[in-house]
């Protein structure tokens, strides 16, 4: 952790005011797919046909050059290859890319370092370049067990395909998570949780559980399939979370669940309002200065990613979040915790006293939509079921933070 000397400091209405930065986490996107699926709203883009992996490569290194005075001499913890499907790169460029991050940063040397895969694009050669390279944790996108689900998903894997990829990634990696989906067209309550039962057989490290959204800007939403009423994915949720806690499972954010000391370090540092840097096309990044902390977004089209990165201008868009923003974007993320976080964080990572958002706090808790005491805030069981009526407490008020 960066910590900066005390001095004194009258702050303005839109200043913030750090003695300490957050932990830094680094994100690196790999924005292709062999085939974009009806219900993903992510940065992605099908490859047709070989992708500029070595321009690619390349630029990335680049942007990474360019952002150092903005991260400059503070520590990486965690690094997670997302997409996209960043399994369509060689391990020889997965290893170049993380042979740079250590010369240009301090690396922690028990990083958590993460590389999301395909079943449909993977082979066992690749996963040991992956290891080989330092990748130490693997989340793979599964999705359904089912053949019938995985073709309305439009991927490009067989159920049999997932289960050997499955078994080619423990021969490299002990450290596995698994990317699951559930209310999806047509699937009944049993097919859910044959999907889950079989993922158990392989006992992961992680499982990634998520309720399938119809998303704008996606072909699910703009055809909307049939999908299992209110009730019924309730109850999938439901058995879902019973069963993987009846096996050991943490469920410790709204759709992550970890056998114990196996919580995603990545993703923990973007609940708990940490910083990351985000490098590649369309990336996002949250940085904390001692005086504000920004918003980044990088070009989205790789073509006019790479051009701009040429020109030594990657970011397309920043803004300084202000001080009337910070309560909701801080509860945001760490109300997913099931577990919540201690008290005294809110004014760490946002530099304001917990009494700025003391109306909402009194709010949601008069609703039994959360719990807290003088060491810890946390959704409750009411809460957690219904976390967007909990978020929305802090949206609606946001505007009336007190100073």
């Amino acid at each position: 952790m960066t910590t900066f000397p005390l001095r004194p400091l009258i702050l303005k209405s839109q200043t913030v005011n750090f003695q300490a930065l957050p932990p830094l986490s680094l994100y690196i996107h790999i924005p292709w797919c062999v085939r974009k699926c009806p219900y993903c709203d992510f940065n992605s883009h099908e490859a047709r046909g070989a992708i500029p992996e070595t321009e690619y490569v390349a630029a990335l290194i680049r942007d990474l050059e360019l952002a150092l005075p903005q991260v400059w001499g503070r520590k990486v913890y965690t690094v997670f290859f997302g997409g996209g499907t960043p399994s369509l790169l060689s391990g020889e460029s997965v290893a170049e890319i993380l042979r740079n991050v250590r010369m240009l940063l301090p690396l922690d040397l028990g990083a958590e370092i993460t590389l999301e895969a395909n079943p449909g694009a993977v082979e066992a050669g690749r996963f040991a370049g992956y290891r080989e390279a330092g990748v130490n944790r693997l989340s793979m996108g599964i999705q359904s067990f089912n053949d019938t689900h995985l073709q309305a998903l439009g991927r490009i894997h067989s159920a049999d395909e997932a289960q050997r990829a499955i078994e080619i990634a423990q021969q490299h990696f002990d450290n596995l998570n698994l990317d699951l989906m559930y209310a999806l067209p047509k699937q009944t309550l049993n097919e859910a949780l044959q999907d889950v039962q079989t993922a158990l057989k392989f006992k992961p490290q992680h499982l990634s559980c998520y309720h399938l959204t119809l998303e704008p800007n996606t072909l699910f939403y703009r055809n909307p399939p049939s999908l299992p009423d209110n009730d019924t994915s309730s109850d999938m949720q439901q058995h879902i979370e019973g069963l993987l806690t009846a096996h050991g499972y943490q469920h410790y954010e709204t759709s992550a669940f970890a056998q114990p000391k196996h919580c995603a370090k990545h993703n923990l540092n973007y609940w708990k309002f940490g910083d990351y840097l985000g490098i590649g096309a369309g990336a996002h990044s949250k940085l904390s200065f001692p005086d504000k902390i920004m918003r980044q977004a990088r070009y989205k089209q790789p073509q006019a990613y790479m051009q701009q990165v040429a020109k030594e201008a990657p970011i397309q868009t920043e803004h300084e979040v202000s001080r009337d923003e910070l309560g909701f974007e801080f509860m945001m993320n760490a109300l997913r915790l099931n577990e919540g976080f201690d008290s005294v964080l809110f004014q760490e990572r946002t530099s304001l006293p917990l009494l700025t958002i003391r109306r909402e706090l009194e709010e949601a808790e008069r609703r039994g939509l959360l719990f807290r005491d003088h060491q810890r805030i946390a959704p409750t069981p009411l809460g957690q079921r219904f976390l967007n009526d909990l978020l929305e407490i802090f949206l609606r008020e946001e505007k009336r933070m007190v100073p």
